[in-house]
């Protein structure tokens, strides 16, 4: 099993940065990829940022140039680092981990943080 504890989501102004944080902990063996979703109220859960063990990443189009996912594996944390966040940005942000063993994949969540761009 493996835990996820998201935190560092709060209410920002627009144009303004935040970062989030998701601690990765347990039998974290085989987990390789990392990412970030988000679901707004009404919206389907929309992938932001994932990043692989090797450090390739990608991003959600809307994101792209003002949102950096990045992990820290001696610490077993992924960061989401929000920059220029715009209302649209408004969601719940969950972290996630997928996990490899023996070809079978398993899927992790996080309770989720909530981030609020308003003014």
């Amino acid at each position: 099993q493996v835990q996820l504890v998201e935190s560092g989501g709060g209410l920002v102004q627009p144009g303004g940065s935040l970062r989030v944080s998701c601690a990765v902990s347990g039998s974290i063996f085989g987990v390789d990829s990392m990412g970030w979703y988000r679901q707004a109220p009404g919206n389907q859960r929309e992938l932001v940022a994932s990043i692989t063990s090797g450090g390739s990443t990608n991003y959600l189009d809307s994101v792209k140039g003002r949102f950096a996912i990045s992990r820290d594996n001696a610490k077993n944390t992924v960061y989401l680092q929000m920059n220029s966040l715009k209302p649209e940005d408004t969601a719940v942000y969950y972290c996630s981990a997928k996990q490899t063993i023996m070809g079978i994949n398993y899927n992790y969540w996080g309770q989720g943080t909530q981030v609020t761009v308003s003014s």
